[in-house]
């Protein structure tokens, strides 16, 4: 059954306050990063985890990283739409689930999207590899979508006439 917030502001502030400390921890990271290792440095870890630092024109795995720099505008206009959308949705009722998912996300975005104005490019620096695969280098703000991302399908799983009847 969906729990859902009331709708006042005094239950919305957890909310941002998670997408805003996402979204700085997140810049956090990527500062040190920045200031401690040089463009390109890899630093092994484990067997099967780097410490990179990398930079990303594009979007998630690289899709149009390569495009000769207009893409740059394409996705700070994008994450300027997602962010206005999820703030608003943010300010309705919600469930805990969804309004988390939302923050994730709202975070994540934030996150990636100060790299695109500040520096053109999303700081990227965990890298996890088996033999010679790597899964592409991704970042904190990264793992903040993909848990918003998830978040969300089950939250919208949850709401859906087959999981309410096999309640």
């Amino acid at each position: 059954m969906r729990t859902v917030q009331h709708d006042s502001p005094s239950r919305r502030w957890p909310w941002f306050t998670l997408a805003c400390v996402m979204a700085l921890a997140d810049q956090l990271v990527k500062e040190i990063v920045h200031a401690q290792m040089s463009f390109g440095q890899v630093i092994p870890l484990t067997p099967f985890f780097n410490w990179v630092y990398t930079g990303n024109t594009g979007a998630a795995f690289s899709f149009l990283a390569e495009a000769g720099g207009w893409q740059r505008y394409l996705f700070l206009g994008l994450a300027l739409v997602v962010v206005v959308v999820l703030v608003v949705q943010l300010c309705k009722p919600l469930s805990r689930l969804e309004a988390c998912a939302y923050s994730l996300i709202l975070g994540g975005a934030l996150g990636n999207t100060v790299d695109r104005l500040a520096r053109g490019y999303v700081v990227d620096y965990l890298d996890i590899y088996w033999g010679e695969w790597h899964w592409p280098a991704f970042n904190m703000a990264d793992i903040a979508l993909f848990a918003g991302v998830l978040m969300f399908a089950v939250a919208l799983w949850r709401e859906s006439p087959a999981f309410k009847r096999s309640e």
